[in-house]
């Protein structure tokens, strides 16, 4: 169970990049959980969960797909398993990038830390930050882009060594 939750968001960012719509990806995911739930004693301890789950998960979607007919476009089998394992791959590679920008955050200081948290997470805007900090919103933007830029580099950084 707790590998399932662990994995589940990144399942879902698979789903969707097959699927292409949350809540058809939402529903095959919730399909797919039940099957891996029950085909649980076939995952052999100590391997990649993420490539069991995902196989599990591309039958599903193919699966949906046929029973469905909601598909707008039609690949054919090798072209769909060719782009399922691509978005493994992607989508692998999206956690150890969400991994480093979060250690990247933790590097900025706390006002810069805040002026993200605020933009990106708490959803306000630049004027409404400008108005409460009183400075323009220019202000803001620049200063956001050169966060921005900073991550970047340091995310680049922490990629490039990961991969050593």
């Amino acid at each position: 169970m707790g590998l399932l939750n662990d994995a589940h968001a990144m399942l879902l960012r698979y789903v969707m990049s097959l699927l292409g719509n949350r809540h058809d990806a939402e529903d095959v995911l919730q399909r797919a959980s039940i099957i891996m739930w029950r085909r649980f004693g076939t995952y052999e301890k100590g391997t990649d969960f993420i490539a069991w789950a995902t196989t599990v998960v591309f039958y599903e979607v193919k699966n949906f797909q046929r029973v469905s007919g909601r598909s707008r476009l039609n690949f054919d089998d090798e072209l769909m398993q060719t782009l399922a394992a691509e978005r493994v791959y992607h989508v692998q590679k999206w956690l150890t990038r969400t991994e480093a920008l979060d250690a990247c955050l933790q590097k900025l200081d706390v006002a810069s830390r805040l002026l993200v948290k605020s933009i990106y997470s708490d959803g306000m805007q630049a004027n409404e930050v400008a108005r409460l900090q009183g400075s323009s919103p220019k202000t803001i933007y620049n200063k956001l882009n050169l966060i921005r830029r900073l991550l970047a580099e340091c995310v680049q950084r922490r990629m490039a060594e990961a991969a050593l």
